[in-house]
């Protein structure tokens, strides 16, 4: 028993036939691609962009936590200097 005959394959013909398949396939896949992977960029943007405003709202905190901190020592160091400058007054007015 003996199948079917094999018939010659024209390779030349197959190859032409794949690529000027190729040739209209490639562009309309690239902008399938675009399109579908356009939003899901966007939003990996928009969610570094949150991360960074975080990070920088986390820095902002910090800077006017040191402000507050160094601005209460300020004050501190106010009311020690007026006490010592009300304390050297008394010291020097005359005594009755």
């Amino acid at each position: 028993m003996q199948g079917p005959p094999i018939l010659p394959i024209d390779v030349t013909g197959v190859v032409a036939v794949f690529m000027g398949t190729l040739i209209v396939l490639i562009p309309v896949a690239g902008i399938t691609v675009r399109f579908a992977l356009k939003p899901i960029a966007e939003a990996i943007a928009r969610i570094k962009e949150s991360q960074g405003a975080n990070q920088e709202m986390s820095i902002m905190a910090q800077r006017l936590d040191l402000l507050e901190r160094q601005l209460s020592g300020v004050e501190s160091e106010l009311h020690r200097l007026r006490e010592v400058q009300e304390f050297h007054a008394q010291l020097k007015a005359p005594k009755q």
